[in-house]
């Protein structure tokens, strides 16, 4: 008759504690690097052509701007509550990184919608430069989107009370901590896109 040998509970994180793998901080680095550039040239472009840019930004749906900024948001308090529950083994850990996904799938859902009555009122990227950045870096945030969510299933696996590995919380926290770039990167486009005049 073999002991049933149960899991070692979760170091705590030590004080000055980077989460993650520290590789995957170059990447999130670069990645607000690249959208901070983009941030700045909107402005300087808004600058410049403030008519255009003005005209163009009411056609967005406001409304879902902000129905989308609440999604993610709450997203990423399912992703808190998840890794909280992960470290303590608990068994709803995985039902809030599933509830993340949900949420996840939820602002794609909308984005398609916004996307279809834009081009449906002929608002198209060729358009104008408003449309031109609109389009490419909302398009490559909700890639961002699709990315965290495959990582929000691996998160679920990973934080079943049965999961081992030397590296399983370092990898929860990589996963959040890319979730809540995303979330983070939104409300900037948000604001920038929808809501400067």
């Amino acid at each position: 008759m073999t002991a049933e040998v149960e899991a070692p509970p979760e170091r705590p994180a030590s004080k000055g504690h980077v989460p993650g793998e520290p590789g995957l901080w170059v990447f999130l680095l670069g990645d607000m690097v690249v959208f901070g550039i983009f941030f700045g040239t909107i402005l300087v472009l808004r600058g410049r052509e403030t008519e255009m840019f003005t005209s163009s930004a009411e056609t967005l749906h406001l409304e879902w701007g902000v129905a989308n900024t609440i999604v993610l948001l709450t997203s990423s308090l399912f992703v808190v509550l998840g890794m909280h529950l992960a470290r303590v083994r608990h068994h709803r850990a995985p039902l809030c990184f599933l509830a993340a996904i949900a949420c996840g799938l939820l602002f794609a859902g909308v984005k398609a919608i916004e996307y279809t009555s834009l081009i449906s009122d002929d608002h198209t990227a060729s358009v104008n430069d408003f449309y031109t950045y609109y389009f490419m870096f909302t398009g490559i945030h909700l890639g961002h989107v699709v990315l965290g969510m495959g990582g929000l299933l691996v998160a679920m696996r990973l934080s079943r009370p049965t999961a081992s590995g030397t590296h399983r919380m370092a990898a929860l926290e990589g996963v959040a901590s890319f979730w809540h770039l995303v979330d983070l990167l939104w409300i900037m486009l948000f604001a920038t896109l929808y809501l400067v005049r």
